[in-house]
């Protein structure tokens, strides 16, 4: 999952939309027509695509807004703005709509931007050594998401109690960090300009996309099995048009949406999660 700065682009902000109608004519109206916030990339690539391809045999017709924060899309969604947005993690959607009592439901996980461990320094995972300097970001969801890879490698362990499994308490731990790394909270975009000074760092896959790495470069890459993070499309509870939202959720689950996700992004950097 991409964080971002509470900041709408410029086209956002201007309320300017992208409009993917199936159908090539006028808007639809009524139930059929959704209106999907999305982040600009892949959701509103997959979303395209949908709408290009599959939409119109399910009579539905879709337009979206592109945002380049994680605050203004569900805030949209909930204010009636928005039908539905495909843009976040399911941890961050349980995080956000239990703090602001939203009435919100999602459907199944579509797609996972993994994080990996990247490094300027060793080739191999086992390589690390005690006492190496490890880069992890700064913001709680991804980061307990990053921890949980460092623990899945067997670097570090995690404490039982999910509210303390923060870098802040693990890095003091000789229980939780027996080889006494030194755990260091980044910016996110900051993490692969800060690979020169440390020995390893969990980065997101758009900050290592926008910092010039390869999803082939991570020494590890998390896996789609069991993963809580992948992307959803989430719609509020009472939605009117919950019909045609879940015939879009079916489109984004389709077979033809997952080859379309391996065969954009042959990099692996975007993952179908189904």
């Amino acid at each position: 999952m991409k964080t971002w700065k509470k900041l709408v682009s410029a086209a956002g902000a201007a309320g300017l939309a992208l409009s993917l109608a199936a159908c090539g004519g006028s808007s639809a109206g009524g139930d059929n027509k959704l209106v999907v916030g999305a982040s600009p990339s892949p959701h509103a690539q997959i979303l395209r695509y949908v709408a290009d391809n599959l939409a119109e045999k399910q009579g539905i017709e879709l337009e979206v807004k592109e945002y380049t924060d994680y605050i203004q899309p569900n805030e949209a969604l909930n204010s009636g703005d928005l039908d539905a947005n495909y843009f976040q993690t399911v941890p961050y959607f349980d995080e956000v709509t239990a703090k602001n009592n939203w009435q919100f439901d999602h459907g199944k996980g579509i797609h996972l931007e993994p994080l990996g461990i990247y490094s300027e320094k060793i080739k191999d995972i086992k390589d690390v050594k005690a006492g190496a300097k490890i880069g992890v970001i700064n913001d709680t969801t991804n980061q307990a998401r990053a921890l949980k890879l460092l623990a899945d490698n067997g670097l570090i362990k995690l404490p039982k109690d999910e509210k303390q499994q923060l870098v802040s308490v693990i890095a003091k731990s000789k229980e939780y960090n027996p080889r006494g790394f030194e755990l260091s909270e980044v910016e996110g975009p900051q993490l692969v300009r800060s690979l020169a000074d440390l020995d390893i760092a969990v980065i997101n896959g758009n900050y290592a996309l926008g910092g010039g790495k390869k999803p082939s470069d991570a020494l590890i890459l998390e896996s789609t099995e069991n993963n809580p993070s992948l992307n959803i499309l989430a719609w509020k509870k009472d939605s009117e048009k919950v019909e045609a939202i879940k015939k879009l959720d079916s489109l984004l689950h389709s077979p033809e949406v997952k080859a379309f996700i391996e065969k954009t992004w042959p990099d692996k950097s975007v993952l179908p999660g189904f």
